[in-house]
């Protein structure tokens, strides 16, 4: 079972991802074009065109984990994407959203308290 944790980053490659790729080609990927370096602990998720596959690719410490789920039905509806960049940090409670085929803008959220950032300096 797929464990998604808040303390964890992750990382939503915005353009489509040819699902035969395994963990050298989607490492490439994450270092040449989302610009990060994969054996940083974060999620890195892509999706195919269709938006029926999705793979998630994460350093464990000791080597990779490749997740990967095909749809037999339905798509995944993906969030907006700022398409100057290749990648959106997206946090778990969304990607679970997404995984469990949850329409993101039908989602509303109660007002909650939010600690402010801190300034560095």
């Amino acid at each position: 079972m797929l464990h998604l944790s808040a303390a964890c980053r992750y990382y939503l490659y915005s353009g489509p991802t040819d699902m035969r790729k395994g963990f050298d080609s989607l490492c490439g990927m994450i270092t040449a074009q989302m610009n990060h370096n994969a054996l940083s602990g974060a999620v890195f998720i892509f999706f195919n065109k269709k938006h029926n596959q999705v793979k998630l690719l994460l350093f464990e410490g000791d080597g990779f984990a490749l997740y990967h789920k095909r749809l037999e039905q339905g798509t995944y509806e993906l969030p907006e994407a700022d398409h100057k960049r290749n990648s959106t940090a997206i946090n778990s409670e969304q990607l679970q959203l997404i995984l469990q085929g949850i329409s993101l803008k039908s989602v509303r959220r109660r007002k909650r308290y939010q600690h402010p950032p801190q300034s560095s300096g």
